[in-house]
């Protein structure tokens, strides 16, 4: 079996946190699952966080990707970032060294967006290892909508996307609506990498009991990071306009989880100085994935009011332990949910207000959308992996 050189930049750049991003999540699935798939034949390699790049010591990669996996799955609800000092051991160990030989026919394969802003490295890294590149594009919403970005991010982003525009071979995205966005950059590079659509696979989330309600209110879950792009002031206006009209026992309760991103004013000063929250809503920025199950097995749906997305992974999670989800008419969501959720206009408030309190009161368009769900097929990892092991092989047999 011919090479494969998995990048895992990503995940020990991460060294030092305990909750992880979706981003993080994606690229420990490729390890689990290309360990799976190719065993002996899979090399890891790395941007080491001193600048470094190389192979990793076997052992201590695989060592690695356990502790974090356990550190993920922790019960701790708010889990601190780890000092420097504490995690210069496990850097240590995780040191990159120069390849004593070429592999031959390999396949270097890049799950997230580390180091792509660097052409040059990115050029010298395939040099180096002499192998076809097969990365994966998780979307182009820095570049699409700017305003929802960092300052600064859609000229970052942009320069990804033409790093894997330059050097790709293949290229995985994780819904249509992905390919549809980046296809126009790879039209105008030379390399013309094939594009792939493969749905990332759906977590499986722990049993367990939903978080006691003391007062027995139903509650919805708005899960991701907080930033304008997520569309949370359509929520919290909306659980103000319940707070002003509705008698106190009707108001359903909203539970945000997610930690706070960027450009993200309004939204923070509502949640810390809107009395009429007071009491309804709650902001969750650290919670572990054994609360986050629990959390959404007992919501009543997951809202997800989003401008755009990439990929829908809390639609998938909700809808994986049978929670409904109220989202928007995004088509990257629509991929992921299918004819389950309820669809609605990221700027239709009175149809949300209306969807939200039918599923409160446990109404008809709550009840018609459980029967939905029945029908609904999770994404799986294995699905996924397929489709990359077979991106793969293509680019085994250009040898």
């Amino acid at each position: 079996m011919s090479a494969v050189i998995l990048d895992i930049s990503r995940l020990i750049s991460r060294v030092r946190y305990s909750t992880p991003s979706g981003v993080d999540r994606v690229e420990m699935a490729y390890a689990r699952g290309l360990l799976a798939h190719y065993g002996d034949a899979l090399t890891f390699a790395a941007v080491h966080p001193s600048g470094l790049y190389g192979r990793l010591p076997r052992k201590a990669a695989l060592a690695y990707l356990d502790e974090l996996d356990q550190r993920w799955s922790s019960q701790d609800e708010h889990p601190r970032q780890r000092s420097l000092l504490s995690v210069m051991p496990q850097l240590a160990k995780l040191l990159p060294s120069r390849a004593k030989a070429v592999l031959p026919n390999a396949v270097y394969v890049q799950a997230s967006p580390h180091h792509l802003i660097n052409l040059a490295k990115v050029e010298r890294i395939l040099a180096r290892e002499q192998a076809r590149f097969l990365c994966m594009v998780h979307d182009l919403i820095p570049i699409e909508f700017p305003e929802y970005a960092r300052p600064g991010g859609a000229a970052l982003h942009q320069r990804r996307i033409e790093t894997v525009a330059a050097t790709a071979d293949a290229v995985i995205v994780n819904s249509a609506a992905t390919a549809r966005s980046v296809q126009p950059w790879l039209d105008r590079g030379n390399r013309r990498p094939t594009i792939d659509v493969a749905l990332l696979g759906t977590e499986p989330l722990r049993a367990g009991n939903a978080p006691a309600q003391g007062d027995g209110r139903p509650y919805f879950v708005c899960l991701g990071t907080i930033e304008p792009r997520k569309n949370h002031l359509l929520l919290l206006h909306l659980w103000r306009h319940f707070a002003e009209t509705l008698p106190p026992a009707e108001i359903p309760r909203l539970v945000v989880i997610g930690r706070r991103g960027w450009e993200n004013e309004q939204i923070v000063d509502m949640l810390e100085r809107c009395p009429a929250l007071v009491g309804h809503v709650e902001e969750l920025s650290g919670c572990s994935d054994a609360s986050l199950a629990r959390w959404l097995r007992g919501a009543r749906a997951l809202l997800m009011p989003s401008f755009a997305e990439g990929y829908g992974m809390p639609v998938a999670e909700a809808l994986s332990v049978g929670t409904p989800v109220i989202c928007s008419t995004i088509a990257a969501l629509g991929e992921v949910g299918g004819d389950v959720p309820e669809y609605l206009d990221p700027l239709d408030g009175p149809g949300w207000a209306a969807a939200i309190l039918d599923h409160a009161a446990r109404g008809p368009r709550y009840a018609a959308q459980l029967e939905r769900l029945t029908r609904w097929h999770a994404p799986t990892w294995g699905e996924h992996m397929a489709i990359v092991a077979e991106a793969i092989a293509r680019l085994h047999g250009r040898a």
